[in-house]
């Protein structure tokens, strides 16, 4: 699995005066789940589009592996990130398994067809999700949260060695929340995730970053980085940390006023 470097990014939008990501530095070593936390305005997404070259960075770099991605092509990268945004795409009148199969693009020529080691990988990565029994249904009949694992099956079938995730349990209820990332963990695959549920973080992921106003505040591991005083500070509430009493991580009880 590669690694991810993003070494002093910087980024604003065109005709913006002030940086909305300042200074960042951030790793994912191979095979670790990491996770972006942050309230909201705070250069999660913007982030994560710098990660897999929607948005340019004005400052820094982000390299895959050692390799500038601004100095490979969209195709390179593709064969390589497979990203799921919060926001569904246009389906065109697909099938769920015609869009999973999208996910094959970057490794077809320009008038190659689907063969049928396209199809086994659509069809593992429509079981990885539970999705296998719906492949012939209509995308867009779909509810949010079997479109969410659909997505997630279209980035499996790249077969991609970084993931790239904006919310993903967005849409999900807490059934197939635990589901899916139980299995993202199980595929060791190098992961970047950004979670507005904290304790889901504090469960699944290897270590965190902290952004507020576009500056990573703090990172480490779950039990480094969320601690109350943090939370206090960064998103203005107080809350109760202490052991999730099954399992070794910290639970969060937000208080409220």
């Amino acid at each position: 699995m590669p690694s991810l470097n993003i070494s002093d990014l910087a980024w604003a939008p065109d005709g913006r005066p002030r940086w909305l990501l300042q200074g960042i530095d951030l790793q994912v070593r191979a095979g670790e789940f990491v996770g972006l936390i942050g309230p909201n305005g705070s250069g999660k997404t913007s982030l994560l589009r710098c990660a897999y070259r929607a948005d340019r960075p004005a400052f820094g770099w982000v390299a895959l592996d050692g390799d500038d991605l601004w100095r490979r092509s969209p195709r390179w990268s593709a064969q390589r990130i497979a990203v799921v945004l919060q926001e569904f795409p246009q389906d065109f009148g697909l099938a769920v398994a015609e869009v999973v199969a999208m996910g094959r693009s970057p490794h077809k020529g320009l008038f190659d067809g689907d063969d049928a080691e396209d199809a086994r990988i659509v069809d593992e990565a429509l079981a990885a999700v539970g999705m296998a029994g719906l492949r012939e249904q209509a995308f867009a009949r779909l509810s949010g949260g079997e479109k969410q694992r659909v997505l997630l099956a279209r980035a499996l079938a790249q077969r991609p060695g970084l993931l790239l995730l904006d919310e993903p349990t967005n849409h999900l209820d807490p059934r197939y929340q635990l589901e899916l990332l139980q299995q993202l963990r199980e595929l060791r695959l190098s992961t970047l995730a950004s979670f507005h549920d904290l304790n889901l973080a504090a469960a699944f992921c290897d270590r965190l970053y902290v952004l507020d106003q576009g500056r990573v505040v703090a990172s480490g591991t779950p039990t480094d980085v969320l601690t109350a005083e943090l939370l206090q500070q960064v998103f203005g509430v107080h809350a109760l940390v202490d052991r999730h009493p099954l399992a070794d991580h910290p639970r969060i009880t937000w208080i409220t006023p």
